[in-house]
């Protein structure tokens, strides 16, 4: 699905640098900018618009009462320097309040927002035939101002470093080195196979060939594995033990 958007803010740095954080989205397709809402006003005249990035402070009238005014017609994703205008945002509806400067981290987890809520108005009833199974499941990851395409199925481990992760991956020698949290990452995978081993670790269960009283085998490689998450992967692995 591709989501029609447009940017908005005032001020001209801060623009280029929405502009560019939508440009990096697959699914985002800017349609137009504006530096206040009466422009607002006319780009939805005349042009199909699904999302706007907005500021709130603009001269005139402001971020939040545009949005009072469309009602939820256009959804909306505020970006702000002020925190007092959060609980405001949820009155009018908003997807995410994203306060500056953004990472492109946090940008791109409130553009996954709006997809998911695209992906639930839609009006075409799913086709249960056409549901992907979890192997083909995958996560876009940013890799060097790209966004790269992983199938979650070829991962095997991942390794955190500050705001980088090495995935590692079944098809290739190389790991993938991505810009992004290890903590962010492992809420994305929660849904699937996968559990952090270790502040520094997280690894496919269905991986492990054998568990050890300190580390986990993954083939030849043995990754530590922390007291703190122990108690968990024992439990997660209990299931399947025939003692």
């Amino acid at each position: 699905m591709i989501i029609q958007c447009i940017a908005v803010d005032d001020e001209a740095l801060s623009l280029d640098l929405l502009v560019d954080n939508i440009r990096q989205v697959p699914f985002l397709k800017l349609v137009g900018t504006a530096k206040n809402a009466l422009e607002v006003i006319n780009l939805l005249k005349e042009k199909t618009i699904d999302l706007i990035f907005l500021d709130i402070m603009m001269p005139g009238l402001s971020g939040m009462q545009l949005a009072a005014n469309l009602k939820g017609k256009t959804k909306i994703i505020f970006l702000t320097a002020y925190n007092n205008f959060a609980l405001e945002s949820y009155t009018v509806q908003a997807i995410d309040y994203l306060l500056k400067p953004v990472s492109f981290e946090r940008f791109l987890e409130a553009s996954m927002k709006a997809l998911d809520t695209f992906t639930v108005r839609s009006t075409t009833p799913p086709d249960a035939t056409l549901k992907p199974s979890d192997n083909q499941k995958y996560l876009y990851v940013n890799v060097e101002y790209n966004m790269v395409k992983i199938e979650v199925s070829d991962i095997f481990m991942v390794e955190g470093f500050k705001d980088y992760v090495k995935i590692h991956i079944q098809s290739q020698k190389r790991p993938v080195i991505a810009r992004i949290s290890l903590k962010l990452l492992e809420e994305k995978l929660m849904p699937f196979d996968f559990l952090r081993i270790h502040k520094s670790y997280i690894v496919a269960l269905n991986r492990i060939d054998a568990i050890h009283k300190s580390f986990v085998k993954l083939g030849e490689l043995e990754i530590p594995v922390s007291g703190h998450y122990k108690e968990e992967l024992m439990h997660r692995i209990s299931y399947y033990n025939i003692l």
